[in-house]
């Protein structure tokens, strides 16, 4: 069993109308990233550009050499210098993980309102002029496509989306019997994700990155080959979502543990010490073996936890990323993960 299903840890923020949650969590997001949300250059993608535009003559004193066109300065005997659209018109893809795994927490948020608060985080930090949001949702029901559009009203719309979705749970009658057929999962998502996402821009992907994990850690996870294929493109940030009783278990006497997935259940004592040693091990190696995926796909890794502080987190990450691209070339190969 990878964890246990219970109740959301704030029953009285699952009780508000979506309409007053979105309002709460707008206003938490606006309050906390306050220092961020200023500029015309706001964004979780710095940096002058990424998209080719030709090539202009060099400009001694103005342009950098590591910009150098030496295909075309070879053509013309005059030196050329690239030139890129600057990315002031950011699209951003979000693939949002609503399965059941995410069903799930023992904090002040349960994993799928964490999820909810990092897309606002995400939504909030690129919106500008010009900059698009578009997003996939895995839910258990399908996925739910929203274009890429532009706009507080199009952000708005997602995340009352988010926040009024059915909460996904393993059927009564699935108990035992495996994960359903047909659904989609994690791998699902971030093929159809490729396919749309055609011009160079922000990759999110929210999710505890459990969906399909094999149980040999040399063996590659079904989503990490596309989510390769993602991050050669695209800027791919994954925002890892996981609650504390994933990592360990408490001495809380007899429990009965069941798969959100699958519906299995089995009991346990946690008073057993060797018993939750082996789960906090087991727990380790499993996020490991996460953080090693993501490593391997090239995507940089933010993780989030539901007892932590989400907002700091966030803003230790922008920070970070901003300093990594105001670093000296030499020192961006070996920067921040």
């Amino acid at each position: 069993m990878r964890r246990a299903h219970v109740a959301p840890a704030d029953p009285g923020l699952a009780e508000l109308a979506p309409d007053q949650r979105l309002r709460r969590l707008e206003l938490t997001v606006t309050r906390r990233l306050n220092g961020l949300l200023h500029g015309q250059y706001r964004g979780l993608l710095p940096g002058p550009g990424s998209e080719p535009a030709g090539s202009r003559e060099y400009r001694p004193g103005e342009d950098e050499v590591r910009r150098m066109d030496w295909a075309v300065t070879a053509r013309t005997a005059v030196p050329h210098v690239r030139q890129v659209d600057a990315d002031r018109e950011l699209t951003t893809w979000l693939l949002v993980d609503g399965s059941a795994s995410m069903e799930f927490g023992t904090a002040e948020l349960d994993k799928r309102e964490l999820a909810v608060a990092a897309v606002a985080a995400v939504g909030f930090l690129t919106a500008g002029v010009g900059n698009r949001l578009g997003a996939q949702v895995l839910r258990a029901d399908g996925v739910r496509r929203f274009p890429a559009r532009s706009g507080r009203t199009h952000l708005l719309a997602l995340l009352r989306t988010l926040l009024a979705a059915p909460r996904a749970t393993a059927p009564a009658d699935r108990a035992g019997r495996g994960p359903a057929e047909g659904l989609p999962d994690l791998a699902d998502g971030l093929d159809a994700l490729h396919r749309i996402a055609n011009r160079r821009g922000l990759v999110v992907v929210v999710s505890d990155f459990l969906d399909g994990l094999p149980d040999d850690p040399d063996e590659q996870a079904p989503w990490e080959r596309t989510l390769r294929r993602l991050a050669a493109r695209h800027q791919v940030l994954a925002i890892e979502v996981t609650d504390p009783r994933e990592l360990e278990l408490p001495d809380v006497g007899l429990i009965t543990l069941v798969d959100p997935e699958t519906g299995r259940c089995r009991e346990v004592s946690t008073s057993d010490c060797r018993l939750r040693e082996r789960y906090a091990q087991a727990a380790a190696a499993q996020r490991e073996q996460v953080q090693k995926a993501l490593r391997r796909s090239g995507a940089t890794h933010l993780p989030l936890r539901t007892d932590g502080d989400w907002s700091a987190d966030i803003v230790r990450h922008v920070h970070a990323q901003r300093r990594l691209a105001a670093a000296p070339a030499g020192q961006r190969r070996g920067g921040v993960a």
